[in-house]
């Protein structure tokens, strides 16, 4: 059995993205994009934050 992300075949993505389409339609959709981006880079720029205020590297800290 292949699987892509999360236990999620092709299939079953392919069918949530139609899902997703039909319930925000095709011109939602880039506004929706965008605002996951945003977020996404939101997050990573409060990581970087929070390793420079504690002066070492997250990563480290987490092994």
């Amino acid at each position: 059995m292949n699987t892509l992300m999360f236990g999620l075949g092709g299939q079953e993505i392919i069918f949530i993205a139609l899902i997703v389409l039909l319930l925000f339609g095709g011109k939602k959709i880039p506004e929706l994009m965008k605002g996951i981006g945003k977020g996404i880079k939101s997050f990573k720029d409060g990581v970087k934050g929070a390793e420079e205020d504690l002066g070492t590297d997250l990563d480290t800290i987490i092994k």
